[in-house]
């Protein structure tokens, strides 16, 4: 029993060591310490347990600690945060990964009903799924698209919205389809969308897998310059976690992910094998300026993912005038 408490306390420990210092930043590592980063928020209330779970205290001690820590890193992202006072118009939108195409467009149609949602990102989209969605009354609700399916399951993406859509930012192209859109709402507003989906780093401990997904989500663009471009939303399956280097770097570029700012960024948005959930990997990443008005998930039929909901308030100084230099 004694070697068993100290080795728990030991893979704990490590595990929270690890995480501290961000040990995926370092390539020779990467591989094998990304994929269980995922599990920080498991991994701390399992540290925090350990008071209770081991009986020898010596080693309960240093494991209740690293749960501690690891506590102060996950436990903010369920605590709502103030948001800047943001007064243009308010903006919904929902991301889905539709798993191969077989999500359930009845379950898509009425969340965008439910929800009034403005827009939708759409990840692995197929041209089937196109045909079914617009058949069971999509395009009506949300009339303007931009869909790229590349005749192949995984990598099809798209963005469907309820107001008119124009050429949007131009990403270095990855494996993966990564459409982007300028929405124009009727206010004069704009917005600059972009559907996100780098391929996951599978199969797990892969040296070259993780490194194109860490290549992957460095095309992505930073917040735009206030008063220069419109505001931009970045929506979809990132395969990463705020446990992730590589996601935290876009979040220190400046963008702010809804769900954290509305106190859900514990709320898992990936569901495998019948599970309720266990990572959160789905996210709406919003200009700054941009106020989180909430954020929820949503279940997903025919798909292993939950789609997210986030509805948000546009700052003013991106309406038309602001833009007619572009």
């Amino acid at each position: 029993m004694k070697r068993i408490s100290w080795l728990a306390a030991a893979c704990v420990t490590g595990f929270g060591v690890a995480r501290l210092a961000a040990a995926d930043r370092f390539r020779s590592i990467e591989a094998p310490v990304t994929p269980l980063l995922a599990f920080t928020p498991h991994v701390a209330v399992a540290a925090l347990s350990c008071p209770v779970l081991l009986r020898r205290k010596s080693a309960a001690i240093p494991a209740a600690l690293t749960g501690a820590a690891l506590a102060a890193v996950v436990l903010p992202r369920a605590a709502r945060s103030p948001q800047p006072p943001a007064d243009g118009p308010v903006l919904r939108v929902v991301t889905a990964n539709l798993m191969f195409g077989n999500a359930s467009e009845e379950a898509i149609i009425s969340l965008v009903q439910r929800s009034a949602a403005d827009v939708l990102f759409v990840q692995e989209i197929t041209d089937a799924a196109v045909d079914r969605f617009k058949h069971a009354g999509l395009t009506d609700l949300l009339p303007h698209q931009v869909i790229d399916t590349r005749g192949e399951a995984l990598i099809g993406g798209g963005i469907y919205a309820r107001f008119p859509l124009s050429n949007g930012l131009t990403l270095t192209p990855i494996s993966v389809a990564q459409p982007t859109a300028r929405l124009e709402l009727p206010s004069g507003h704009f917005a600059d969308l972009v559907c996100v989906h780098p391929q996951a780093p599978k199969p797990l401990w892969s040296r070259p897998n993780i490194a194109r997904w860490r290549r992957e989500l460095t095309v992505l663009p930073p917040p735009a310059d206030p008063g220069v471009h419109p505001p931009r939303v970045l929506a979809g399956d990132f395969n990463a976690t705020a446990d992730h280097v590589s996601f935290r770097r876009l979040l220190r570029l400046g963008h702010v992910d809804a769900a954290i700012e509305a106190g859900q960024g514990l709320v898992p948005t990936w569901a495998p094998w019948g599970s309720p959930g266990l990572f959160t990997i789905d996210h709406v990443l919003l200009d700054p300026r941009c106020a989180v008005l909430g954020a929820s998930v949503h279940p997903l039929p025919g798909s292993d993912h939950l789609a997210v909901y986030a509805e948000f308030r546009l700052p003013v100084g991106n309406c038309e005038n602001s833009l007619r230099g572009l």
